[in-house]
C-alpha cells in the first residue's frame, strides 16, 4: 500500500509530503486548491503520460516519489523478473520531470524507464476518476470488467495465441494475393537484380583491397625510387663503396683484435648490424621485384570500383548488405514462383487456425457467461446498499465478428424503475447512478484483485444526501481490506475517514502555494462545516459536523 507521497514543484505545489493511513484516506479542499494535482502526481509516479506544463512555473524540474510497503508477492516476483530487488516487501518509486518534458525514473534506487514504472504501477494502484464512469457509457469496454473476474485465466492466453496465429496466416495470405497482380513484373525485376549481383561476384572486403592496391599503384614510382636509393646506399657504386662493404671491412679489422674486451664487444655488434643489413638488402630486392604493375591494371581497378559503387547505391552500403539483398531477392523469387503451392498450404492452415480460434472463442464466451451471472448478482447486492434497491442490472451477450477479444459483444443493461425493461446504461443512467454503479464494480473487482491501493477521484459526483453517505460507508467497508484514497466534496464521505487531509491554497505577494496537512478533530469539524455550508461557518454547522463525526465513531 502507498505509505508516503512526496511532491516537489508540481503545478502550485512547491513541496509537500503526505503520509497515508492503512484504511480510508480522504482529501478535501476548495475548488481549485489542488486536489487534482495530488492525483496527477500519483499518476506520474505510476508511469502515466505527463506534460512539461506540470512543472511549477520558475522551477527547472518537478519531482515525485512514492514509498510502498507490504507490496503483494506478485509485485515482488515481477520486480525480480525485471532485475530489481524488493527487500522486506518495500518499494520506492521516483520520477523527475524536466521543463523540456524529459523524465528520469528509479525503482528502489536503480534507473528505470517510464514504461517499467507503468507496468509496476498497474499492479500497485487502481485509480478511478470521472472518466472511468464515462467508460461505462461505452459498451466496447464492458467485456473487460467481466474478464477481470473470470476464474479460468488460462483460456485468455490460449485464445490470444490462437488468434495471433490466425492473423499471422491472414497477413501471409494477403501478401500472396496482392502479389498475384504484379507477379510477372516482380519476377522480371527480381531476376534482373539477382543476375546483376551474381554476375558481379562480389567478395566481402573487396572495396578496401582494391583501394589499397590502387594507392600502391599510384605511389609505385615514388616507392621504387625510395627502394633504389636505399639499395644504392647499401651496395655502393663505381665511385663509392656501399654501407655493407664498408661495415664488413671495419668488422674484419676490429675482429682481428677481439681479445681486447672493447674490440670484442664492438665486433659482435658490427656483425649483427652487417647481418641485419643483408636481410634489409634482400627484402628491398624482393620489394623492388614485386613492384611490377600491368599497364592496364589501374584501369581495371577503376572499372571494378565503379561497378561496386553503382551496386552499393542500388542494393546496400556494404558488400555484406549487397549479399544479404541477393539472398532476400532469391527468397522472394522462390516464394512468388511457388506461390500457388504456398497459397494452397496457407488456405488449409487458415481454415485450421480459424476453426481453432472459433472453438476457443466459444469456450471463452462460456466462461464469461458463467462469470456474468455471478457479476450480476454481486452488482445488485452492492447497489442495494448504495440506495439503488430496485435496480435491475443485466449483462447482455450478442455474437459478433472474431476479434482479439473473442466474438462476444457484451453490454451492461439497467432498469431503475420497476416494470421497465433493462436498457443500455448510456441511455438511461444519470451521473449519480453512474458513480454508484462504478463504485459497485470497483468494489467487486477489488475483492478479486491483488492491488493494494484504490484511489477514487470525486466518486461522489452527482450524488448527495443519503446516497452520498452510503458511498462513504461502502468506501469505509472496502478500506478494511484494501487501502482507499479518495478526493471528495462530500461531508458524509469525509466524515468516515481514518485520515483526513486538507488541501489549501495560500498566497504571498507574487505566488500561489498549495499546502497539504492532516487534520485533527477540530480541523475536521471546521472542514466538514465548510463543505456543508460554505465560507460562513455557523455554530449549527459545527454542531452538524460534530454529529457526523461522532456518529461514525
Amino acid at each position: 500500500m502507498l505509505r508516503t507521497l512526496n511532491i516537489e514543484n508540481i503545478a502550485v505545489i512547491e513541496k509537500a509530503e503526505i503520509e497515508f493511513n492503512n484504511g480510508l484516506n480522504v482529501l478535501t479542499g476548495e475548488t481549485g486548491a489542488g486536489k487534482s494535482i495530488v492525483v496527477d502526481s500519483i499518476n506520474a509516479i505510476l508511469g502515466e503520460r505527463t506534460s512539461k506544463e506540470l512543472v511549477r512555473h520558475g522551477a527547472d524540474f518537478a519531482f515525485v516519489s512514492a514509498f510502498f510497503s507490504e507490496v503483494d508477492l506478485s509485485v515482488s516476483k515481477k520486480l525480480s523478473e525485471l532485475g530489481y530487488d524488493c527487500e522486506d516487501d518495500d518499494l520506492l518509486l521516483l520520477r523527475r520531470i524536466s521543463t523540456e518534458g524529459k523524465s528520469s525514473c528509479k525503482i528502489n534506487g536503480r534507473p528505470a524507464t517510464v514504461s517499467l514504472l507503468k507496468e509496476i504501477g498497474h499492479m500497485l494502484v487502481n485509480i478511478h476518476g470521472q472518466h472511468d464512469s464515462q467508460a461505462l457509457l461505452n459498451p466496447d469496454y464492458h467485456y473487460r470488467y467481466i474478464d477481470m473476474l473470470c476464474e479460468n485465466k488460462d483460456i485468455f492466453g490460449e485464445y490470444k495465441t490462437a488468434f495471433s496465429e490466425l492473423i499471422k496466416i491472414r497477413r501471409q495470405l494477403k501478401l500472396l494475393t496482392e502479389a498475384e497482380d504484379s507477379k510477372d513484373k516482380d519476377i522480371e525485376l527480381l531476376e534482373y537484380q539477382i543476375n546483376e549481383i551474381e554476375n558481379a561476384d562480389i567478395k566481402v572486403g573487396e572495396t578496401d583491397e582494391l583501394n589499397a592496391r590502387k594507392r600502391l599503384i599510384d605511389n609505385g614510382e615514388a616507392i621504387l625510387k625510395a627502394y633504389n636509393t636505399a639499395l644504392s646506399l647499401l651496395n655502393g657504386d663505381d665511385e663509392n663503396n656501399g654501407v655493407i662493404l664498408a661495415l664488413n671491412s671495419s668488422y674484419s679489422e676490429i675482429e682481428a683484435f677481439s681479445d681486447d674486451k672493447n674490440a670484442g664487444k664492438i665486433s659482435d655488434l658490427l656483425e649483427k648490424v652487417c647481418d641485419n643489413l643483408e636481410v634489409i638488402k634482400q627484402t628491398l630486392n624482393s620489394a623492388v621485384d614485386s613492384l611490377y604493375f600491368d599497364e592496364n591494371e589501374c584501369e581495371q581497378i577503376e572499372e571494378r570500383l565503379d561497378l561496386l559503387f553503382r551496386l552499393k547505391r542500388k542494393y546496400g552500403e556494404t558488400e555484406e548488405q549487397i549479399i544479404e539483398f541477393l539472398e532476400n531477392a532469391k527468397e522472394k523469387l522462390n516464394l512468388i514462383v511457388y506461390d500457388d503451392i504456398k497459397l494452397e498450404e496457407l488456405n488449409a492452415q487458415y481454415d485450421n487456425a480459424f476453426e481453432k480460434a472459433v472453438l476457443l472463442a466459444g469456450r471463452l464466451s462460456e466462461e464469461r457467461k458463467k462469470t456474468a451471472k455471478r457479476f450480476e448478482a454481486s452488482v445488485k447486492e452492492q447497489l442495494e446498499f448504495l440506495d439503488m434497491p430496485k435496480i435491475q442490472f443485466n449483462v447482455s451477450f450478442d455474437k459478433g465478428n472474431l476479434s482479439s477479444s473473442g466474438f462476444d459483444k457484451i453490454e451492461f443493461l439497467i432498469s431503475t424503475n420497476v416494470g421497465e425493461p433493462p436498457k443500455p446504461i448510456a441511455k438511461i443512467a444519470s451521473g449519480g447512478e453512474l458513480s454508484r454503479i462504478m463504485l459497485a464494480i470497483k468494489n467487486i473487482i477489488a475483492a478479486n484483485d491483488t492491488v493494494g491501493t484504490l484511489i477514487f477521484d470525486e466518486i461522489d459526483t452527482g450524488v448527495s444526501g443519503r446516497a452520498s453517505r452510503k458511498i462513504g460507508l461502502k468506501l469505509k467497508s472496502v478500506s478494511e481490506s484494501t487501502q482507499v484514497i479518495t478526493v471528495t466534496h462530500s461531508a458524509q464521505i469525509a466524515s468516515v475517514a481514518d485520515e483526513h487531509f486538507l488541501i489549501q491554497k495560500d498566497f504571498d505577494d507574487s505566488r500561489t502555494y498549495t499546502r497539504i496537512k492532516p487534520l485533527d478533530y477540530e480541523g475536521r469539524r471546521h472542514e466538514l462545516a465548510r463543505i456543508m455550508g460554505g465560507l460562513n461557518i455557523s455554530e449549527s454547522m459545527l454542531a452538524s459536523a460534530d454529529e457526523l463525526l461522532n456518529y461514525n465513531n
